[in-house]
């Protein structure tokens, strides 16, 4: 049976491992350049907002385990905050231990402190790639699930500089893209003023270092909204964000924290300064990034071209998913890309027919959407999400945003697309 790679451990690259294996019996090997699984999903927490409630269940609908998974590990659900309904907040803190759990369920090999800083091509296939350690990888087919976060100098180049996020690129050294390796020029995404790359979106901060009464309605209700005073509030916080679903006034006007463990605080960055002269935050401390007073991470600078089975376009056996895969921002994005990738990777390892989801599913439309609109420099300065600003609006025209799941389960199983990521395309391991 064949050999699928994985390199990125973050959602995109989990999902990726999970949906190649379930495919096959095959051998999955997951590279990993730092000492946990999910990357920015360590800090991130919000699934279901929205549209992505609809994209989760159509891949729930098709056999994905990611999902359920992550419900287990929610410290709460149906919450609202502006703009967004039917919120599953999810604990940072126990979600990669149950992730790593689903891998070891489907024996599936992850490797950590194994950056990848090479290849060994063949014409137009990858034959291996060469971590840091100088092992040497080979593998039939390959997924790069390596985000678009990072090195540091994209971080000084684009933005405020390194505000020492969750990457650590200082610990486990940058980013490296295997496209890139490969010859390939990948794309820049853009602000809306044309300046490159985007910030992300929130920082978290110590519940420790709040008032009592944040803390306790923080953890009760999941959600606390504080109105900023006029001379505190930052003009350009919401232009620079990656996460454009959130750019909304509300997220101008006031400090909106959600409860992932950590108090999560949605905007890029907020000068500690003026934090802390809003009531309540007298004492706060920023949890991540460490210098999340004055930035974040910069992302989107390194776009791979690809096809809507998710195959880079120029290289015979790569395949992308996450942030890679184009401009979608956030967890269940990178979820259901990199599902599709780990899919369409293991079925050109076995020569079968790629699977291409339809634009009757938001999940098909999604993708299809966005690798249309990044063609042009226009559509890279648009940020995609099931969850809000162009996109979510795209997905109600059309009308296919719903919360009804019988109705999901009835659109995917009208497109014969019912459990088809639980299904072998050969013969598979099975893990309940």
């Amino acid at each position: 049976m064949p050999r699928v790679v994985v390199i990125g451990g973050g959602w995109a690259g989990c999902s990726a491992a999970v949906a190649a294996k379930k495919a096959s019996a095959g051998e999955v090997i997951l590279l990993e350049r730092a000492d946990m699984l999910l990357g920015t999903g360590l800090v991130g927490g919000i699934m279901r907002n929205n549209g992505r409630f609809t994209a989760a269940e159509e891949l729930s609908a098709m056999g994905d385990d990611i999902f359920n998974t992550i419900d287990k590990v929610a410290r709460h659900s149906n919450v609202e905050f502006p703009g967004h309904k039917h919120v599953t907040l999810y604990d940072v803190a126990r979600v990669e231990p149950a992730i790593r759990q689903l891998l070891t369920c489907y024996d599936i090999k992850y490797n950590f402190l194994a950056r990848v800083r090479d290849i060994t091509m063949d014409g137009q296939r990858i034959k291996s790639v060469i971590t840091d350690k100088d092992d040497e990888v080979y593998g039939d087919v390959f997924v790069e699930a390596t985000g678009t976060a990072g090195p540091q100098s994209q971080c000084s180049k684009y933005g405020n500089g390194c505000a020492m996020c969750i990457i650590r690129c200082p610990t486990f050294g940058p980013r490296i893209s295997i496209a890139a390796r490969a010859g390939i020029q990948e794309m820049i995404g853009r602000k809306a003023d044309g300046s490159l790359g985007a910030m992300s979106g929130s920082c978290k901060l110590h519940k420790d270092s709040l008032s009592e009464a944040i803390v306790k309605e923080l953890n009760t209700k999941g959600v606390v909204v504080v109105p900023i005073p006029d001379r505190l509030k930052k003009p350009d916080s919401l232009s620079i964000k990656a996460c454009q679903q959130y750019a909304l006034k509300e997220f101008a006007d006031n400090v909106i924290l959600l409860d992932t463990g950590h108090a999560k605080l949605m905007t890029p960055y907020f000068p500690l300064d003026k934090l802390r002269q809003i009531p309540g935050f007298e004492n706060a401390r920023y949890e991540d990034p460490y210098s999340g007073g004055v930035g974040n991470s910069m992302r989107f600078t390194a776009l791979s071209p690809r096809d809507n089975t998710l195959k880079v376009q120029g290289i015979d056996n790569l395949f992308c998913g996450g942030e890679k895969a184009g401009l979608l921002v956030g967890h269940t994005e990178a979820i259901v890309t990199g599902t599709l990738a780990g899919h369409n990777a293991l079925r050109q390892a076995l020569g079968e027919k790629l699977l291409i989801l339809p634009e009757t599913l938001a999940i098909g439309d999604a993708i299809a959407h966005v690798g249309e609109q990044m063609q042009s420099v226009n559509g890279l300065k648009v940020k995609y999400t099931f969850s809000g600003a162009q996109y979510f609006e795209r997905m109600q025209e059309k009308g296919l945003y719903t919360t009804d799941i019988q109705a999901i389960k009835e659109r995917v199983a009208k497109a014969g697309l019912s459990g088809v990521f639980a299904r072998p395309v050969k013969r598979a391991a099975i893990c309940r």
